[in-house]
Parts: C-alpha cells; structure tokens; sequence
C-alpha cells in the first residue's frame, strides 16, 4: 500500500513495488497500526454472514480482501503515489481528497464486501420465506440472545474508535499532532452520541406515528451510534465540533433507511452492518466536502 512507485518518483501508481512481507520497512508502529486497519476492513464482512457462511469460504474472502483489494484502495487515498491523496503530485480536482482516519478506505470496503456477499450467499433459512418457500408478508426478525453482550461490545468499539480516530494524527509530540489528535477524540465522542440518540428517536416517532405506541428499540439505539462513528471517521480531524452532532444526527436517520431498505430487498444482513459501514461511510466521505475547514 505505501510501497515505492511502479517509477522512482512520486507519480501516480496502482500498487507499490516495495517493503513486501516488510522488507525494508522502518517505522514498525505504522506497520501494526496498518495492520490493525486492514483487520477491520475483513471483520466487518462477518457479523454479515453470520449463521450461514462456511469457515473456508470467511478465510478465503479474508485472504483476498486484505491481501489485493484493500491495499490498492489504501494507497489509492492514503499514499503520496495515490491518485486521490492530498499529497500527490497531481491532485484529483486540484486539491486531493481527505479521508482522516477510513470512513471509504476502510468501512465502505468492508461495507461493500458485505453486501455483495450477503446478496450471493442468500439469506437464512426462513428469514423472508416459510418452509414452503412462500414469501412472508413481514421479515422474520432473529433477534440476538443477550442485550447486554450486544451494549458491551458496542462499548467495546466506541472506546477502541478513540485509538482508530485520534491514533490517525499519527503523531502527537507536535503541538499541531496534539490539537489534531484531541480534536479528533471530542468529534468522535459527539457524532457517536448524536448518532445514537438520533437513530433511537426518530424510530420513536416513526413508530408512534405509525402504530400509535411509541417503541424504544435499544438495537436502533446501538447501532445508530457505530453509525455516528463510522460517518464521523472520515473528517473527525478536520470538522468543528457543531458539525460532527450533525454528522452523527444524520447518520442515525441514514442508518435507519438503509436497514429498511436492505429488508424490502431482501438482503440478510444479520447485525445491520452494511447499513453501519457502507450507507454511514459514504455520508462521511461527503460530509468532508461539506464541512471541513
């Protein structure tokens, strides 16, 4: 991903040409942090697929995912030799592309997977049809067995957000990688927090308008704020803190479409993380454009 150009200068390349299985790479804490990301891009996909993908097929798609397609996307953004990087010599659009810490690079690609591999794969048996194939007028919804293993691991990955944001500075021995790292850290506080009560909320009202009793859904609420940390991922270092509440808020309201969206097509996705990482991911890489200064 950050290798030497297929060219010694710093021109554009697909892939680089250097530091396989890390030769020559110096700066070993980068490597691991590199590392770490790419993990997530592959474990994003398995929440997905869960109940119903064999063990040979999750080590493959990992294999390929991390190893050939998440390394060109990476260098693609992240690299000076990268055709969207800021750092390029050539810049796309003449200014490049800011993707703080992966909404697109990683989630997105993980997202993407995600549903291309639930669409083929199909869903569990007797999610959207009977046991004589007929179509049910309404989903059958599978809910987990313990709220609190699903509240604990959602704690779990807001408390480990803080290393994958604030840990994008980089650096924090400058006062400029200090104030870029601290700033990163409140953002994704807030878009996690607005995106939780967001998401929580509007399903309140959504639901009382419709049913006439208002119903508090704690899985909305949870994945509303994964949702807010996904779509505040991508300009967390870069956006004031008013704008990463809306950041947050919107993705809450994304999150909740795309989860319908994904049940009127038939499209299991056993955890909602297509919704979380690809529909939230794309509003974060957006709303860089939009908001950043």
């Amino acid at each position: 991903a950050y290798g030497g150009g297929l060219r010694d200068d710093d021109s554009y390349s697909f892939i680089g040409k250097t530091n396989f299985f890390m030769n020559g790479v110096e700066d070993e804490g980068f490597w691991l942090f590199q590392f770490a990301f790419a993990a997530t891009s592959a474990t994003i996909v398995a929440g997905t697929l869960a109940e119903r993908c064999q063990m040979s097929a999750y080590l493959t798609y990992s294999y390929v995912l991390t190893g050939f397609v998440y390394p060109v996307i990476v260098r693609s953004m992240w690299s000076r030799h990268g055709f969207l990087s800021p750092l390029a010599e050539e810049k796309f659009g003449g200014v490049g592309a800011i993707d703080f810490a992966g909404s697109g690079v990683v989630h997105m690609t993980g997202g993407t997977t995600a549903f291309m591999a639930s669409y083929i794969l199909g869903a569990r048996r007797g999610r959207f049809e009977d046991h004589l194939g007929n179509t049910l007028k309404k989903p059958k919804a599978f809910p987990g067995h313990s709220d609190s293993l699903q509240f604990l691991g959602v704690f779990i990955l807001w408390f480990a957000w803080y290393g994958f944001n604030a840990g994008s500075a980089l650096t924090i021995s400058s006062d400029v990688g200090g104030k870029i790292a601290a700033r990163a850290a409140v953002n994704t506080t807030l878009s996690a927090a607005a995106g939780c009560v967001s998401a929580l909320f509007i399903n309140v009202i959504y639901t009382e308008r419709r049913n006439g009793e208002a119903v508090f859904n704690s899985m909305y609420a949870r994945n509303g704020c994964l949702g807010g940390l996904v779509a505040i991922t991508a300009g967390c270092g870069v956006v004031d803190h008013w704008a990463a509440v809306f950041i947050g808020s919107v993705a809450g309201l994304i999150y909740l479409l795309s989860s319908e969206f994904l049940l009127r097509i038939h499209v299991d996705d056993v955890v909602d993380a297509i919704p979380v990482h690809f529909s939230c991911g794309v509003w974060g890489l957006l709303s860089v454009g939009l908001f950043a200064v």
